[in-house]
């Protein structure tokens, strides 16, 4: 039951990343879109910002979106970053 649920919300992040790569969403189409709340939307884009997309929101012609800035850091140079800093480096 836990895996499947974890299985579920993976997906859900997944789903979000490729239809904000579009540059044709903002937090409650992508809701309509994954029939999710925007609350779930919310916390999908920050587990994202977390492991390391460059996600913004813009506003073009009046309308919000998120867009993709860049591509995600790997893990290795999150982690190494994150050590720098830590030890008081500025990195």
């Amino acid at each position: 039951m836990r895996y499947q649920r974890s299985l579920a919300i993976e997906q859900r992040i997944d789903a979000v990343l490729r239809l904000i790569r579009t540059g044709q969403y903002s937090t409650p189409r992508l809701a309509d879109e994954l029939e999710v709340s925007i609350p779930t939307i919310s916390r999908c884009v920050e587990a994202l910002r977390e492991r390391g997309h460059d996600i913004a929101a813009e506003n073009h012609s009046g309308t919000w979106r998120y867009v993709l800035k860049r591509k995600a850091r790997s893990v290795t140079a999150r982690m190494t970053s994150t050590a720098e800093f830590s030890e008081g480096n500025p990195g």
